[in-house]
């Protein structure tokens, strides 16, 4: 272990690092636990590998897998190390309700939050104490009331209780504008990484992160390269991301690779990316990922249980909210991979025992916001859930509080994929919306806005938004769903092609002209020119309204309360369910459950 103190100015870890001219190489070691464990089994005892005393230890504590069997482990001729990785996690502090696809149906069940996490992360680190990295892909300080409300410093407080190793900034960290994401991501304990977001156009020596970060375990040397969507200034309001160049990771992949493998002689690379599934497929099977041993993706909260093979990399993604945790064993003996074990684990609260100070860590931090937070605004006597890729209940909810609000002949909401289910009580029958919940429905609260459009306009429109959700070219697919809506009724076929993939539009039961004027209400994304509604250009007499969602929401709430959403048909796809979950991957066996 070097004793040399890090020399990386974007660094605030108190780890310690070997001096890089562009990176950090860290040598992962923080945990309390795993001091005192030094302490216990002596420096001596653990060697190069899984030494004696370790086996003895982790098996007195009911800890041994199949992986630590391996005889090349035993035998102290390889080197074991694990990954955990979280992601999308959008402030999500507590113990939610959580959706399953299970027999064909939906099911739900208690999982998650950071007192949780914490606790199941420390259990985990002690299996492997020497050799774990803990990681994660993005999107954690945005997408819940605590979140929006402290602008992402209050998770950023906690997550750094959870000990990360390495951190990457996902397409919604920049949801409080470029420097609020400087600050709050250099507020991590762990270092970051990204290898695509810079400050201008040099994109040679103008880069907001480390490029590239390296860790020393056990003798083996592992990199990192990290991507966010290069397409998050289209899929986001543009202001979030002003200031902020993007790149596609074919621009500088290979460049990476070829450094941590031939000048830093690096045994393993891995991408730590924030694109999207279909994306990260796609990168897997791309020249330029030659090199990569695996890509830890994230952004679109799948659940991937076993990795998905490329090419030339393999594919994981660990689900949302703090749901979940990836868990990747690999064996090393002889610098070539020998063994590997990949599981994605439930953070379940009744396997593992709530963290006391991290729930006494959360109270702190909700205190100031406590009282507005948990006021009931209404409830609801179905599930609330946003997993469906086609149309969802909670989307339902918000387009009827907006056409309630507005009439107009159509109310849009984006294809968002944030915020965890709501289930009633099973006693009572009813769920409370409480305003903490309205903020993981809808992080931004955006003024609302209305214009009037042509059909030619709304056809034009839905097809690109079909595009952006299914694009048969991976690169081209946003990390949302398709869009939703009230007072439409869209027929498609996903499989067709770009342009033709819209059947029937019907608007107030009636069909679709194209040369008829309708009037449109959604959402404003701010920075957007005046004349574009949703994504779609050139829209007439803009006007916007004074009044922001969650206004209309808590007035619907008022008004209506118990609600009642549910799939409706509103969206019809000829050759999917209602209930798909997941967007299609060409020649990759893969189910959202």
């Amino acid at each position: 272990m070097s004793d040399k103190k890090c020399h990386n100015p974007n660094c605030n870890c108190s780890c310690h690092h070997e001096p890089l001219e562009n990176a950090s190489e860290k040598q992962s070691s923080h945990d309390s636990g795993r001091r005192d464990f030094l302490k216990y089994v002596g420096l001596g005892a653990v060697g190069l590998g899984l030494g004696p005393a370790v086996t003895w230890w982790l098996r007195d504590e009911g800890k041994i897998n199949e992986i630590i069997k391996n005889p090349a482990i035993i035998k102290g001729k390889a080197q074991r190390f694990t990954i955990l990785h979280t992601s999308d996690i959008h402030g999500q502090l507590d113990i939610h309700d959580e959706f399953f696809w299970e027999n064909g149906k939906p099911a739900f069940k208690k999982r998650g939050g950071f007192a949780t996490l914490k606790t199941m992360i420390d259990e985990l680190r002690k299996q492997n104490p020497l050799n774990t990295l803990v990681v994660d892909g993005g999107d954690c300080f945005q997408g819940s009331g605590i979140a929006s409300l402290t602008e992402g410093r209050g998770i950023v407080t906690l997550a750094n209780k959870l000990n990360y190793d390495l951190v990457l900034p996902g397409n919604w960290e920049v949801a409080y504008g470029k420097q609020m994401l400087i600050h709050d991501m250099n507020s991590y304990s762990a270092a970051k990484i990204c290898t695509n977001m810079f400050h201008n156009d040099d994109l040679d020596h103008d880069l907001i992160f480390p490029p590239y970060q390296i860790f020393n375990m056990g003798g083996i040397r592992i990199g990192f390269v990290g991507y966010n969507d290069p397409l998050t200034p289209v899929r986001q309001s543009p202001a979030y991301s002003k200031g902020i160049k993007f790149t596609k990771p074919e621009k500088n992949l290979e460049k990476y690779v070829k450094l941590l493998r031939e000048e830093k002689k690096c045994d393993m690379v891995f991408v730590l990316s924030h694109m999207g599934l279909s994306q990260q497929v796609h990168l897997s099977n791309q020249k330029c990922a030659e090199g990569v041993d695996y890509i830890l993706g994230a952004d679109t909260h799948e659940r991937v249980r076993e990795p998905l093979p490329g090419k030339f990399s393999k594919v994981t993604e660990p689900g949302a909210f703090g749901s979940f945790v990836g868990k990747l064993d690999i064996v090393i003996e002889n610098g070539k991979i020998k063994d590997e074990v990949y599981e994605l684990m439930e953070v379940d609260p009744e396997k593992y025992k709530e963290d006391e100070d991290m729930k006494h860590a959360i109270a702190r931090v909700k205190k100031p916001y406590k009282k507005i937070l948990d006021e009931v605004l209404g409830q609801s006597t179905t599930p609330l859930l946003r997993y469906y890729i086609i149309e969802t209940p909670m989307d339902n909810l918000i387009t009827d509080a907006v056409m309630w609000k507005f009439k107009t002949d159509i109310a849009v909401s984006n294809g968002f994929r944030f915020c965890p289910p709501l289930i009633p009580d099973p006693k009572t029958g009813l769920a409370d919306i409480t305003r903490d919940y309205l903020w993981s429905m809808l992080p931004v609260d955006s003024e609302v806005k209305v214009a009037d459009v042509k059909g030619k306009q709304i056809l034009n429109w839905l097809e690109k938004e079909l595009e952006n959700a299914f694009s048969k070219d991976a690169t081209k697919r946003f990390g949302g769903w398709f869009v939703r809506f009230n007072g439409m009724k869209v027929t498609f076929t996903i499989g067709n092609e770009k342009g033709k993939r819209v059947q029937e539009v019907c608007i107030k039961d009636q069909p679709l002209e194209l040369d008829r004027t309708y009037s449109m209400v959604a959402c404003e994304r701010d920075g957007d020119p005046d004349n574009v509604l949703c994504r779609m250009l050139n829209v007439h007499n803009p006007v916007k309204q004074g009044i922001f969602l969650h206004s209309v929401l808590e007035d619907y709430l008022a008004e209506f309360s118990p609600v009642s959403p549910k799939l409706e048909g509103r969206a019809v796809a000829t050759d999917a369910p209602d209930t798909l979950l997941t967007q299609a991957l060409a020649g990759i066996d893969y189910q959202f459950r």
